[in-house]
């Protein structure tokens, strides 16, 4: 069952040292069934599967382990506790062959004790567990001297016990390594989130100083006005303070504007209940300079009369809708009259988020390809945004993203469950 395991998570991860791992176990099986003499086989394949399983012992314990493999020593220090700690894992490993007389668990001891002891300053979880649970073992039954009994008594043979523990240590390491890279995989994703925004920087830096640039002509607009009036003696407190309202609301726009982009590129985390307009938003007001640049006819339709929350990150929700919409634009500026319609629209517990465009679309041979990483159309493209789109709606939502291609331009359909 153990082979049989360990083959399959080979096929599904390509990791070597489960292969190696695998057929370190078959030669081992063939061993233990020559060994106990259940069939008629001659000695010299009991041999054969000792060599073969010694040596994918060997790839397997360098295969595990973290680190590297010789130790860095970087004072006299370390160089006597490193010494030491080797000839007490030699002695240990010496005991662990007389007590199972099995040279490839033996070689799989040695290899990741001495890995232990030449990367103690890494922390190698895995390969720690695996060790400490076998000098355990060890240490056991040297006290409790079962090899002596084990001979008086006739007992089955220790390699069998070995057989049984091997394949016991083997399935919890696995459970503790897939945690370990389960963990590495969400903070790759965290740091991909990050470098996603962090390469759109550039652009979003442009589009704060389009949507600084209007107000601040209003404003200038607004002080040449009040020291005309002012030098012609024709200052009155009505004009004085209306002209004073209008700047503060520019003043608000442009504040408004830099807590969107802080918002935005905020590496919070938490999630919480937000409304979907105000995420939506948030990206509409981040691209607005792109709107009014490309004459794009930007339309929200809320086609519910529900307040619309959800549950999640909301600065993802708004890269989500900032990719898809800045996408949409790019696809569509080229057109005569660029429409993009977002259409939102509540049904059985769910929410459905459309973002619609009449542009160029997708080719059938790319739009298989439309959410792989480091895929682009674009010459300039880094082919991650809808990677991240996807992995942000399924990973952080728990929900799911369509893409259809329509005869004139694209269609992304978010579902996501309503937050009540």
């Amino acid at each position: 069952m153990s082979i049989l395991y360990t083959l399959v998570r080979y096929i599904y991860l390509k990791e070597f040292f489960y292969l190696a791992y695998c057929f370190t176990q078959i030669f081992s099986l063939g061993f233990i069934i020559i060994y106990s003499q259940l069939f008629d086989i001659a000695d010299f394949y009991k041999d054969v599967c000792i060599v073969f399983a010694s040596f994918f012992a060997v790839a397997f314990a360098f295969g595990f382990f973290k680190g590297q493999i010789l130790p860095s020593i970087d004072s006299k220090k370390e160089l006597f506790l490193i010494s030491s700690l080797t000839i007490f894992a030699l002695v240990i490993v010496v005991y662990h062959y007389m007590l199972f007389s099995y040279l490839p668990y033996t070689i799989i001891y040695l290899l990741l004790l001495l890995s232990v002891i030449f990367n103690i300053k890494e922390g190698v979880k895995s390969t720690l567990l695996h060790i400490f649970a076998w000098s355990l073992v060890c240490l056991f039954l040297f006290i409790l001297q079962i090899k002596s009994i084990y001979i008086k008594s006739g007992y089955i043979d220790l390699i069998l016990i070995a057989f049984m523990l091997e394949a016991i240590l083997f399935t919890i390491n696995l459970a503790n390594k897939y945690k370990e890279l389960k963990m590495a995989n969400e903070d790759y994703e965290n740091m991909l989130l990050q470098q996603t925004k962090l390469a759109k920087t550039g652009s979003m830096i442009g589009n704060i100083a389009h949507q600084y640039r209007q107000p601040l002509n209003n404003i200038s607009y607004i002080l040449i006005n009040l020291r005309n009036k002012y030098e012609k003696n024709k200052l009155t407190k009505e004009f004085f303070y209306n002209k004073y309202n209008q700047i503060e609301e520019q003043l608000h726009f442009m504040s408004k504007t830099i807590d969107d982009f802080k918002e935005f590129y905020s590496p919070n985390k938490e999630k919480e209940n937000f409304l979907l307009i105000d995420s939506i938003n948030r990206a509409i007001n981040i691209l607005q300079p792109l709107v009014k640049q490309y004459s794009v006819h930007l339309n929200i339709n809320f086609n519910t009369s529900e307040v619309t929350k959800v549950y999640g990150v909301a600065n993802e929700f708004s890269q989500v809708i900032l990719i898809l919409l800045k996408n949409a634009i790019e696809a569509s500026k080229d057109e005569k009259n660029p429409i993009i319609n977002i259409e939102v629209s509540s049904q059985n517990g769910l929410i459905k988020i459309e973002i619609i465009d009449n542009g160029i679309g997708i080719s059938k041979t790319n739009f298989v390809k439309l959410f792989k990483p480091y895929f682009s159309t674009k010459k300039e493209g880094f082919g991650i945004g809808l990677y991240m789109v996807k992995l942000i709606i399924e990973k952080s939502f728990n929900a799911e993203i369509k893409a259809d291609s329509l005869e004139k331009g694209m269609k992304f359909s978010i579902f996501l469950e309503k937050s009540f």
